[in-house]
């Protein structure tokens, strides 16, 4: 049977990642800040161009995934200006009964000339246990197997907007929360409960019932994995910069994405993380990255649009591919989630709690929080059937 570690688990549960060695780790040195050369918008747009040149010399043909935001569309922007002659694929991502970016997306593919697909997913979680047994890990939001099996069709090379957020300052929801319920007697540890409250849709407010005596769970691990990003000189948002960085984008986002690429052959590329990239964003003084006042972040890559007057094709508010998961819930994930938590071996093994699951299962009016709970216990289960159990294959199907 196989090994498993519990505090995997409870990151995994908790956080949506979990604390893994990583050679793309940054700590609070590299989130110093620095002053910003008077063509900061120049470097920033030549770093990309640069990453662009080094990688795609040879391709007649290149896939871009392309939601309405800021970050793929300033890829796409570069791309084209960059090589105005490549053939380029642009994909948008749609669930069932979830915020549509796709008409938004269209009309930026339509200004950059590309050729676009609306990639529609109606049961998010039908490819589940096929996508984790690529991964590996009990992960949920794995999305990117389908985007990933549609580029397969389209091209060998892929480029994102990938880490725009996290070094420009995406998240504008979540620093407004955190600046705004800041007090300035707070230390690194309230920092960081606040930082977990900028994030309560990854766990639930009765998280210590969730889990059974084999996984150990305890807060306390989970605030020291978290600390050394608030135990810092830095400002209180640049130690939420550095927090981000080194949570879901390196622990998560990257290794599951680097794992579709890998197993559909097809070669990944995201300019926005380039070493180069990353080197110049994580000294950019704040206010360059966000407004609180305002409550407007990614300044300095919204001012870059301008230059190509398409700022006003772009959402305003972050969303990427957005899933509503409230709606799968009520139309494809309680089914599912019955059927294997029913019988769940996570529960018999005494992972986890079973007066915790059948307390929610059987609700319509769960809150968002305990749905995703829910999602990572299904994901959890399909993991432990395929791994440690081995009673089920990848090819198998969660239909209702």
């Amino acid at each position: 049977m196989k090994d498993i570690n519990s505090s995997s688990i409870t990151d995994i549960l908790t956080l949506r990642y979990n604390h893994s060695p990583s050679e793309n780790k940054l700590d609070w040195n590299n989130f110093t800040i620095a002053k910003i050369p008077e063509n900061i918008l120049d470097v920033i747009e030549q770093s990309i161009r640069s990453d662009l040149e080094d990688n795609l010399i040879g391709y007649d043909k290149v896939a871009i995934s392309l939601s309405s935001g800021v970050d793929s569309t300033l890829v796409l922007a570069i791309l084209r200006k960059t090589f105005p002659d490549i053939k380029i694929e642009s994909i948008s991502v749609t669930f069932a009964d979830s915020l549509d970016e796709s008409p938004a997306a269209k009309k930026i593919s339509e200004k950059f000339g590309t050729n676009h697909h609306v990639l529609y997913i109606e049961n998010f979680l039908q490819n589940l246990p096929k996508a984790i047994s690529i991964v590996k890990l009990p992960y949920w939001d794995l999305h990117w197997y389908y985007v990933a099996e549609k580029v397969k069709s389209l091209s060998s090379i892929f480029l994102s907007g990938d880490g725009g957020d996290e070094l420009f300052g995406g998240y504008t929801f979540r620093y407004q929360k955190f600046l705004s319920t800041l007090k300035p007697n707070y230390s690194s540890l309230d920092k960081v409960k606040l930082y977990l409250d900028c994030h309560e849709r990854d766990w639930v407010p009765d998280q210590n019932d969730v889990f059974g005596p084999k996984s150990k769970f305890s807060w306390g691990k989970i605030y020291a994995s978290l600390e050394p990003f608030f135990a810092n000189p830095l400002s209180p948002l640049s130690q939420v910069f550095l927090a981000d960085y080194n949570g879901k984008l390196i622990y998560n986002m990257l290794p599951l994405y680097d794992n579709f690429h890998k197993y559909f052959g097809i070669k990944y590329l995201a300019p926005i993380l380039s070493k180069e990239l990353i080197s110049i964003a994580t000294h950019i003084p704040n206010e360059f990255k966000y407004n609180l006042e305002t409550n407007t972040g990614k300044i300095l890559l919204r001012q870059i649009l301008k230059k190509f007057q398409i700022e006003r094709l772009v959402t305003e508010k972050k969303q990427g591919f957005s899933i509503n998961t409230n709606n799968l819930w009520l139309s494809f994930g309680k089914k599912i989630c019955s059927h294997y938590l029913d019988s769940a071996r996570i529960i018999r093994d005494g992972w986890i709690n079973p007066i915790w699951v059948n307390k929610y299962l059987n609700r319509d009016d769960l809150d968002v929080r305990y749905v995703n709970k829910f999602l990572g216990l299904l994901a959890f289960e399909i993991w432990y059937r395929l791994f440690v159990t081995k009673e089920m294959t990848p090819e198998e199907k969660l239909t209702v």
